[in-house]
């Protein structure tokens, strides 16, 4: 059965994603490139696609209610798990401070103390007002003119505030700002590492263009396909590989790598 996109539309091959622009690979489970060239490794990224999303279907990321939170959540998610964020966040929104302007005056010693349970605090109170004090000094304390104009422009801007490294600069563009980027993260590279998509040690950017250019630039799919990535990595693509049951079994991998 094929695997439906975001938008409902299934693909034309079953174990093959179709590409919100209608188009497919020319081989059923092998990734097209824009160049017209078929990948060089086995399954192809839409394949594990289509294998995920019949698997556990739509994610409903990111897990925020507002933009603001999002970009909250993604300072606060470096190095720790999610269920500490989430109480940190409820905090921030406990004491009335989940708003550009409440966070925008907020002291950082305030500030970490309410986003404690997030870990490192003091570091992640620092890299969120750096955040806002660039908001505010240059954007005129709008996130959707930070974000604005070319990706490769607002993605620069983000990279340029301290403690915002690329996957925390890509969370945002995705998430917040609604822009076509891929997010990478570790659960990201063990799976493409352990199916043979990627070499160790590849860069972020490398592992970024994989997908990039073997899929068209659509935000629905972006954010299905990272979460989905994240969904197999918790449930099975851990540290010590879980193989039985999970939806990529079936695809050439490597448990050890």
């Amino acid at each position: 059965m094929p695997s439906p996109l975001p938008d409902g539309r299934g693909s034309d091959f079953p174990g093959q994603t179709a590409l919100p622009d209608g188009r497919g690979s020319d081989f059923p489970g092998q990734t097209a490139l824009p160049d017209g060239r078929g990948s060089d490794f086995p399954g192809g990224v839409k394949a594990i696609y289509a294998r995920l999303m019949r698997a556990y279907g739509p994610q409903h990321w990111w897990p925020a209610e507002t933009a603001t939170e999002v970009v909250v959540g993604a300072i606060l998610t470096q190095n720790t798990a999610w269920a500490n964020v989430e109480r940190a966040i409820a905090n921030l929104e406990g004491a009335g401070r989940l708003s550009w302007p409440a966070l925008h005056e907020i002291s950082e010693a305030a500030l970490a103390g309410l986003i404690r349970p997030s870990g490192t605090f003091r570091v992640k109170a620092a890299r969120l007002k750096a955040f806002v004090n660039v908001l505010y000094n240059e954007h005129c304390g709008r996130l959707e003119k930070m974000l604005a104009g070319p990706v490769e422009r607002a993605r620069a801007r983000l990279l340029s505030i301290h403690g915002i490294g690329p996957e925390t600069a890509d969370a945002i563009l995705l998430y917040a700002g609604e822009r076509p980027v891929f997010v990478v993260d570790a659960y990201t590279r063990r799976v493409l590492r352990r199916h043979r998509i990627i070499a160790g040690g590849a860069s972020y950017e490398s592992i970024q263009r994989v997908f990039q250019e073997s899929l068209a630039p659509d935000v629905g799919l972006f954010n299905e396909y990272h979460a989905l990535l994240v969904a197999v990595g918790k449930k099975h693509c851990r540290a010590r590989a879980r193989c039985d049951g999970c939806p990529l079994a079936d695809l050439p991998h490597d448990a050890e790598l």
